[in-house]
């Protein structure tokens, strides 16, 4: 449903207006979503049976469409193209566990492709950078950091994926930004010189319907800020 964004009240929660009333609405996207999370807003809620809070933020205004903010959405959406084979670089794989640990990190999926099993990490990117790039992290993240590095120690056993969900319409492709968090080029430049695969995917929303557009399942990434 629609709703007029009021502002964040803290890490995982914003104020929306809905019919008129002030209401609380659960976010799930840790980022700072600063050029989002602006008072007068449109964005569009999801009804939730939470013990507090009763919606849940799923997009925000942006353009004609809508940006894909809520990372619960982002998953379902990227196990959905994992399931229908929609993504040529994941053709023929399956999920076999969400939420894998190794290495003292938990990595979103591992999957089997062909026999070979894979770790894919999924990571938010909806900030759009001024040359009009999807980028991540728009802030510090010493946890993405770590999950890279982890995930370079285990090229040989797991072929891992980094895939940045560029969840916002029109980009012309994904860049890392610096300004977030400066290690993230050279975790990501270090892995990949290991054999960690770095993808990205900009899907993004087309109204209040919940109508999600794979507008290109494979944009170019550049290695640079």
């Amino acid at each position: 449903m629609k709703a007029s964004l009021k502002g964040r009240v803290n890490r995982f929660t914003v104020e929306v207006e809905i019919d008129g009333s002030p209401v609380r609405a659960h976010l799930t996207n840790t980022g700072r979503l600063e050029e989002y999370l602006v008072n007068g807003r449109e964005v569009l809620c999801a009804r939730i049976n939470g013990p507090r809070l009763k919606y849940r933020l799923i997009a925000v205004k942006d353009g004609d469409a809508y940006a894909v903010v809520d990372t619960i959405t982002q998953q379902k959406v990227f196990e959905s193209l994992l399931m229908e084979n929609a993504v040529p670089w994941l053709r023929d794989c399956r999920m076999v566990k969400r939420n894998f640990r190794i290495g003292g990190e938990v990595i979103d999926y591992l999957v089997k492709c062909n026999g070979s099993q894979r770790l894919v990490e999924l990571k938010s990117s909806v900030l759009r950078t001024m040359d009009n790039y999807a980028s991540y992290p728009d802030c510090p993240t010493d946890r993405g950091v770590r999950q890279i590095e982890v995930l370079a120690r285990y090229v040989g056993e797991y072929k891992p994926i980094v895939v940045f969900m560029a969840a916002l319409p029109g980009v012309k492709g994904f860049k890392p930004y610096c300004k977030g968090d400066p290690r993230i080029l050279e975790a990501m430049r270090d892995a990949s010189a290991k054999g960690v695969v770095f993808k990205s995917i900009n899907i993004y929303m087309v109204d209040e319907s919940g109508w999600i557009v794979l507008e290109n399942p494979d944009i170019p990434l550049m290695f640079e800020c």
